[in-house]
């Protein structure tokens, strides 16, 4: 049996990536453009901005924060995007396209593409692993910018979201029992299970992943 190479978890389908890292992996992408604009509030450095020179008679600081201009900059959080984009594309045996306008649109472009070939990652591709700890890691940092507050915990892992769509489609994200929270609620697909249905819960977590093994 495979072990997903994101959370090391059994992944009984052979795929690279479990359903819940998947999913968690498309939620990060789809928010690098969000991250990408939330920075521009912190572009300017903090304490104030010099207008001529320093004390010691030296150059005046840039007014900018650079750290997060390299981030909203070609080789920040578009290039990250648009260098996976271009190594799926040559895995896959696809063109390789040259970026080309502004980079919020650039960006918006990577992420689409890397959303589209997301099923093919997962299931497929042996750098799934590194290419979603780097995801990983690039919303993280940008995320202790925008909200520096100390993390909160994740709780504790209870399984996979029993919920299904009007299709019938499970979810499978992974589900985390928050300290101090009054219900387990999915961040993937918004289901909330209260304390009076947690037993039956990890009933149909434990069903769902005998399912899945027995697949």
């Amino acid at each position: 049996m495979n072990l997903c190479l994101l959370c090391d978890q059994p992944e009984p389908t052979g795929s690279y990536l479990c359903i819940g890292c998947t999913k968690a992996t498309e939620v990060r992408v789809q928010s690098l453009p969000a991250l990408y604009r939330g920075l521009a509030p912190f572009l300017a450095p903090a304490g104030g901005v010099a207008t001529a020179r320093s004390g010691k008679g030296g150059p005046a600081p840039l007014p900018v924060n650079e750290d997060i201009l390299d981030l909203r900059g070609p080789g920040g959080i578009v290039g990250a995007a648009e260098r996976w984009l271009a190594d799926v594309r040559r895995d896959r045996g696809h063109t390789v396209a040259t970026p080309s306008g502004g980079v919020e649109g650039r960006l918006q472009a990577a992420v689409t593409g890397l959303l589209a070939n997301m099923p093919w990652i997962a299931v497929s591709w042996p750098n799934a692993g590194y290419f979603a700890k780097d995801i990983r890691d690039l919303v993280d940092s940008v995320r202790t910018i925008i909200a520096p507050t100390p993390a909160v915990s994740r709780g504790q892992r209870l399984g996979h979201c029993p919920a299904t769509d009007p299709s019938g489609v499970l979810c499978g994200a992974v589900l985390h029992l928050k300290p101090g929270a009054k219900a387990v609620r999915c961040e993937w697909c918004g289901t909330a299970y209260p304390p009076y249905v947690w037993a039956q819960l990890k009933t149909w977590i434990t069903e769902d992943a005998k399912a899945r093994d027995a697949a």
